[in-house]
């Protein structure tokens, strides 16, 4: 088959309306600029590198930032199969269209269910950290005990009035946020480095300073991948992006490189601002703060305000692109349609946002439920939460880019033998999947503590039951398959 005959074979389906044609989204309103501080934004990495560094630190040692290096490597491994995927059919669904694409109905309509399943537990976390982080603020500063559940939701809602309002003005907004995060986070790191000139050294990052060696670099491993999640926010943003096949993969990589770059930075300054101290770092509630605190004094002020802005900057970026997967999936009939509706003014997936926050603000209130009733109020801590479910979500959203990497050489074989490229599209997304089965198996293997015991258990029951649900749903409905990609972001 030639690979224009390929291009046409992998386009067919029924008419486009069937799928939605007339809930598109509004197209080139975002620059690669735009996706890119999006992208990174979703990140958040004060927000990650605030709550997810100690314990890394505690896993690995001193030598603590090689890990975020090893991660690094495992992610873009992930971009590879992203922007290939993306290079050929760029879509609003993601991994989501991709595996569908590859396997079928039913591998479509359980991945939309898994991912979108993860990506609402996962963003609890950072909707509750918001309100949250905002609540540290405020006592340490002002003395104001103000409950972190009345603020959440405030914050909450303001974030979704400017993601209804329309995609370029939310995505700018996420934008600044980051770029004042960032800001902060050089001035700081740098800044240690200088007050500590005399005493830099190789030793953060010498393979032989990680505790237990590679068991400690792998124990540390899951952990390191969770400061990277949201790196695939741009391809969600493809139907809003102008010249997507050339702009996503840019996106992706630049995000990644920039992260990792800056990650390593930040890990380094602040084993360093410990004087290589990895007990008493591991003991600190937040690593790189008290490093500011004894760096900067009152200026650490900032500190706090780059954590605050990065949760809400991550919170709008994430909402923005996740829930526009949940939206492409109800669009192309995977989820009930009514979720795939745009605003006909703004052209904004409103009820997918609204349906994504609502869940996600449910299950904080389950969950402040139950610790309520178990554990007493003062278990009602939102780092707590933040910890849970973060970890819960990320164990379900590598099952998404584990199913991703294992597409990919299917789907260009399947559709576009002639590209086709034994590295790019064999062993590199084979080096993915072998990266990401490393931090299941950690997040998965018994021992753990009581809640993380339970997650790879309730993560199984999902992914068992919506694969049920998906393969009735795919043998009632004839033309499910064919609706799966049937909407290319450039068409």
């Amino acid at each position: 088959m030639s690979s224009g005959e390929s291009v046409l074979s992998e386009n067919k389906g029924p008419p486009a309306v069937a799928a939605g044609r007339e809930n598109r989204l509004r197209g080139g309103a975002l620059g690669i600029l735009d996706i890119s501080a999006s992208t990174m934004a979703n990140i958040g990495p004060a927000m990650s590198f605030f709550f997810g560094f100690g314990l890394i630190a505690t896993t690995a040692g001193l030598a603590s930032p090689l890990t975020i290096v090893a991660a690094a490597i495992a992610i873009a491994l992930l971009g590879n199969t992203l922007a290939q995927f993306s290079r050929a059919q760029p879509s609003t669904g993601g991994f989501i269209t991709f595996v569908g694409k590859t396997f079928g109905g039913t591998s479509a309509v359980a991945t939309a269910l898994i991912a979108a399943i993860g990506y609402i537990i996962a963003m609890a976390a950072v909707i509750a950290i918001s309100g949250g982080f905002l609540s540290i603020v405020l006592q340490h500063y002002l003395h104001w005990n103000v409950p972190w559940g009345i603020l959440t939701p405030i914050l909450t809602a303001l974030a979704v009035l400017m993601m209804i309002r329309g995609v370029a003005v939310s995505t700018k907004l996420a934008g600044l946020f980051f770029g004042f995060e960032m800001t902060v986070l050089l001035v700081v790191s740098i800044t240690v480095l200088i007050k500590n000139g005399g005493h830099l050294s190789l030793a953060p990052l010498e393979p032989s300073h990680i505790t237990n060696g590679l068991t400690g670099l792998a124990a540390g491993f899951p952990l390191a991948i969770y400061l990277f999640i949201g790196w695939e926010n741009s391809a969600a943003l493809a139907e809003e992006t102008g010249d997507p096949r050339r702009n996503v993969p840019r996106a992706v990589f630049a995000s990644i490189a920039i992260m990792a770059v800056s990650y390593v930075l930040f890990a380094y300054a602040t084993v360093i601002g410990f004087g290589d101290n990895v007990t008493k770092l591991g003991q600190s509630a937040i690593p790189f703060i008290t490093v500011a605190n004894s760096t900067l004094g009152a200026l650490a002020f900032f500190a706090y305000l780059a954590g605050f802005t990065s949760t809400l900057g991550a919170l709008i970026a994430g909402v923005n692109s996740q829930a526009r997967l949940v939206f492409n999936a109800g669009r192309e009939g995977l989820l009930p349609r009514w979720i795939g509706k745009v605003d006909t003014t703004r052209r904004t997936p409103v009820r997918s946002i609204f349906t994504f926050v609502s869940i996600a603000l449910a299950i904080i209130g389950v969950w402040a439920l139950l610790h309520a009733v178990h554990g007493g109020t003062g278990a009602l801590n939102p780092i707590t939460f933040f910890d849970e479910s973060s970890t819960m979500g990320t164990v379900l959203i590598l099952v998404v880019y584990l199913l991703a990497n294992l597409a990919l050489p299917f789907y260009y074989r399947k559709f576009r033998p002639a590209e086709f490229h034994p590295v790019k599209h064999g062993v590199l997304p084979a080096l993915g999947a072998v990266a990401i089965i490393v931090p299941l198996y950690y997040l998965a293997k018994p021992g753990q503590p009581t809640p993380y015991d339970w997650f790879p258990y309730a993560a199984l029951i999902v992914v068992v039951v919506v694969t049920v649900y998906a393969f009735f749903l795919n043998r009632s409905d004839s033309g499910l398959a064919d609706r799966v990609g049937s909407l290319v972001a450039d068409d």
